[in-house]
């Protein structure tokens, strides 16, 4: 999601706290959207503030982390650098709720007289831009300029007077009150949420429907549907949104979903806080930012990595299930294999009977409490002939009968092994995992080995030495909860680190990963046995299930077949329990 204004609101107060009657010493452009303003604090604390104007990620926050600067700075942080070096920041303001930062710096011209200047942070999605104003907000540069051609709103040049564009008229939450509320939002004709964020300013789709979950009201209703005293009570609960604003009650947090950070915000999200999401509260606005799109900065790495191993796998498992499909009809042709058997038993028993060029033999079925049965014959062959001729095609379809059998389980062990690899390749959080996952795929022939050249073997050393580790966990109880990531930490978890005292969790009958806790001999407690199987249930095929069915058994329970696929087991003394998949109160070891 996009930064909205009460976000930005917590962002102003932080830099407020931490800036104010601080002075820029360095000023560095990483990326051609992008500044790192380093700022010695009053409290002779060094920040860094990083600012984007990028298009698909405009942002604002305090970061202790640095980049790598070009060789030759460009013109703007060169103009940037002339003008504000040792600058001293006086304020820092939001106008309304808008998603804008401006910061107000002093600083001495090149007669060592004083002079005000503004840096504008707009951060307005493809609109985003970083411009440079003197005190009468007359342009004097921008980091994107636009000419008349890109925008008939506004042009940003150098000379131009700045103003905020308005393109759509927006009333201003921080003033607004109920009659203007009810005449501009509540007599808009469209959804509840639609019309809050179109219709005020620095309110994102997100926080309207906050608002509407708050007032217990579906977002979707239109605002026709209200009737006074609801749409006087959904005004009530807006206004309680603004009131935190205005008291300055931020709880910068980001809400985890099953796949990863799924939205943050500034304020407490309670449409959120009981649907199996894991609510992860920061210490202050700029890490909730940094640290959401730094995991979904990674997420999107790894997404990106991992697709063509996810393409790879998905398509060999529709040849599979269509090689699977194929097999069984064939399979489903052979069933009238006993028929011609018995055709062939009945006609050499019955057959000294027939006349010459008969075309049937009706003859009683002794298989079938000798209810009589009619037997087509070829009028050209002997009965004995036609007896041969229908024990031929017994055993032939008793030879594609066997053979498919065995196809067929084996096309089905495929696929089990293809559908375990791909939900390993749904949980694979680095480059290390990944590398085992294309070993494995490898290895039974979905990859091609590729031979390496002595001049490589040392570049790929250390990838070989690289090694996948398992999840760590630990119980609330205190016992240790291994989960495997894939096919090979799955076996040696297993049969490797666990003892035969062990506990072993699995999804019944699905793919997913195996659990083990290390009991160390003890009688574990009813919560371990419950977060192991809830493990077992997150790190599963199903995991987008509320509840799944999980087996559990002692480790010395479970057996290997000889010459099976990596991580594929047998037990046949289990028991069985409903796990839903939050993990979110379960300890990881980093």
């Amino acid at each position: 999601m996009a930064l909205d204004g009460i976000v930005v609101a917590s962002i102003v107060e932080e830099l407020k706290s931490t800036l104010m009657g601080g002075r820029i010493n360095k000023i560095a452009q990483p990326e051609k959207d992008e500044l790192l303003i380093s700022i010695k604090g009053q409290d002779r604390v060094n920040y860094k503030l990083f600012l984007s104007a990028g298009a698909g990620m405009p942002l604002i926050y305090l970061t202790e982390n640095t980049k790598a600067n070009p060789m030759t700075a460009p013109n703007f942080c060169m103009l940037l650098r002339k003008h504000l070096n040792n600058g001293k920041i006086l304020d820092i303001t939001q106008p309304s709720l808008e998603r804008i930062v401006s910061i107000k710096i002093e600083h001495m011209d090149e007669l060592g007289d004083l002079k005000i200047k503004y840096l504008i942070i707009e951060l307005m999605g493809k609109h985003s831009n970083i411009i440079f104003c003197d005190h009468n907000m007359t342009i004097i540069d921008s980091i994107k300029r636009v000419n008349q051609f890109m925008s008939s709103v506004r042009e940003v040049l150098p000379g131009r007077e700045y103003f905020i564009p308005q393109t759509i008229h927006k009333l201003d939450p921080l003033t607004i009150d109920y009659p203007s509320f009810k005449e501009h939002i509540l007599n808009k004709q469209m959804p509840l949420s639609k019309a809050l964020y179109t219709g005020l300013t620095g309110i994102s789709p997100l926080i309207a429907n906050e608002i509407c979950h708050r007032a217990s009201i579906y977002s979707d209703d239109f605002t026709s549907t209200l009737s006074e005293d609801m749409g006087l009570h959904l005004f009530r609960n807006f206004e309680r949104v603004i009131e935190e604003v205005k008291e300055k009650k931020f709880y910068p947090h980001i809400v985890i979903g099953e796949h990863g950070p799924k939205e943050f915000s500034s304020i407490p999200l309670s449409s959120y806080m009981n649907n199996n999401y894991n609510i992860k509260e920061l210490s202050s606005p700029s890490k909730m930012l940094e640290t959401y799109y730094a995991e979904k900065n990674a997420q999107a790495v790894m997404q990106q990595k991992s697709a063509d191993l996810r393409k790879l796998v998905a398509n060999t498992i529709e040849r599979a299930v269509k090689k699977y499909d194929l097999q069984v009809k064939q399979l489903k042709d052979t069933e009238k294999r006993d028929k011609y058997k018995v055709y062939g038993e009945l006609i050499s028993a019955y057959g000294y009977n027939l006349k010459p060029n008969a075309k049937e033999l009706i003859a009683p079925n002794y298989y079938n409490n000798d209810e009589e049965i009619k037997i087509p014959l070829d009028e050209t062959l002997t009965p004995m002939e036609n007896a041969k001729r229908y024990f031929e095609k017994y055993n032939k379809l008793k030879r594609t009968y066997d053979a498919l059998t065995t196809l067929i389980q084996e096309t089905k062990d495929e696929i089990e092994h293809l559908k375990s690899i791909r939900a390993s390749l749904e949980i694979a959080t680095d480059e290390d995992d990944l590398a085992e996952l294309k070993k494995e795929l490898m290895e039974y022939g979905y990859i091609k080995k590729k031979h390496i050249s002595n001049k490589s073997d040392k570049s790929k050393k250390s990838s070989k030495n690289a090694k996948s580790k398992p999840f760590h966990y630990i119980s609330s109880d205190g016992y240790h909860i291994y989960v495997g990531k894939n096919n090979y930490q799955n076996e040696e978890l297993t049969f490797k680190l666990a003892d035969g005292g062990d506990w072993w969790f699995h999804s019944k009958n699905i793919p997913g990963s195996h659990v083990i806790v290390k009991s160390g001999g003890d009688k574990l407690p009813d919560k371990t046995f419950e977060e192991a199987a809830r493990l077992a249930a997150y790190y599963s095929s199903a995991r987008d299930s509320k509840k799944v069915e999980i087996d559990y058994t002692q480790r010395k329970n479970i057996k290997k077949p000889s010459g099976s696929k990596p991580g594929f087991v047998i037990y046949h003394t289990n028991y069985s329990m409903i796990a839903d998949t939050d993990i979110s109160d379960i300890k990881e070891v980093e």
